[in-house]
């Protein structure tokens, strides 16, 4: 997530440190972390430079674990985003790879209400465990993306993180222009829409919660449309044409999200 930060900035990450804290180092466990953190780093074209690790008994209990870390960028002068937004831009939305660490109090809440266990089928597949959905990684946009930021052809990234849509986008537009999106033009994933309705918050709540399947929303002019179009196509990805920029005083969104 640090990296999908980065972007937004036009920003091409460098290098990547992690702390790591737990009551007594386990080593099968701090493998499995190192692993993921590694892997992470290679999607984002980026080098783990170090790293510190902390044993404190009498500050996590048994298996408790605290995982944090930052990345290191740089910019070339003149490819900072967001850049040139303008009035009629269009909105294009990358579908995210689950959850992407938002709104896990709520879940756990939801999984603790319907006596579900972690080692449970999950309530849309049978075939997968709930811990497995909920582990899925998140998706790092780093590597499709930069081409298109050096290039040019993106005027602006906005990362849906914590705050979901409603709360991300408007940080990255003008204050005389806001958005319109259609909320139909995507699918939700279906955990997390069950996990919506079993929380029975609404829509506007949902839209502030969860990312609500979008993990990062890119502004592209009409004039650079095609190009992005026919990049993601070549590179096989998916994308969703969701919305525009409009000039009226307050977002808005249309249609039904679940």
């Amino acid at each position: 997530m640090c990296v999908n930060d980065l972007i937004c900035e036009g920003a091409k990450p460098l290098f990547f440190l992690d702390y790591y804290a737990t009551s007594k180092l386990k080593i099968s466990s701090s493998i499995k972390i190192i692993d993921g953190i590694i892997e992470g780093c290679k999607q984002a074209e980026c080098a783990l430079l170090g790293g510190e690790t902390a044993e404190m008994p009498d500050l996590y209990s048994k298996n408790d674990f605290d995982l944090a870390g930052f990345a290191v960028g740089a910019l070339e002068r003149g490819h900072n985003l967001p850049t040139q937004i303008n009035y009629n831009d269009l909105l294009v939305g990358l579908p995210s790879s689950g959850f992407h660490s938002n709104g896990y109090s709520l879940i756990r809440k939801i999984i603790k209400n319907e006596n579900l266990k972690w080692d449970s089928p999950s309530p849309i597949n049978k075939n997968i465990l709930i811990k497995e959905e909920l582990l899925i990684p998140t998706k790092i946009y780093q590597k499709i993306l930069s081409p298109l930021v050096a290039n040019k052809i993106i005027s602006g990234l906005s990362h849906i993180t914590g705050g979901g849509i409603t709360e991300n986008l408007p940080r990255i537009l003008p204050k005389n222009l806001s958005f319109k999106i259609d909320l139909e033009k995507w699918e939700m994933p279906k955990l997390m829409s069950w996990i919506i309705k079993k929380s029975k918050m609404s829509e506007a709540e949902a839209l502030k919660t969860f990312n609500c399947g979008l993990g990062m929303i890119c502004v592209v002019s009409k004039n650079n449309i095609q190009t992005f179009k026919n990049y993601f196509n070549n590179k096989n990805e998916p994308f969703y044409l969701i919305g525009e920029i409009t000039n009226s005083k307050s977002n808005s969104y249309k249609g039904n999200l679940f």
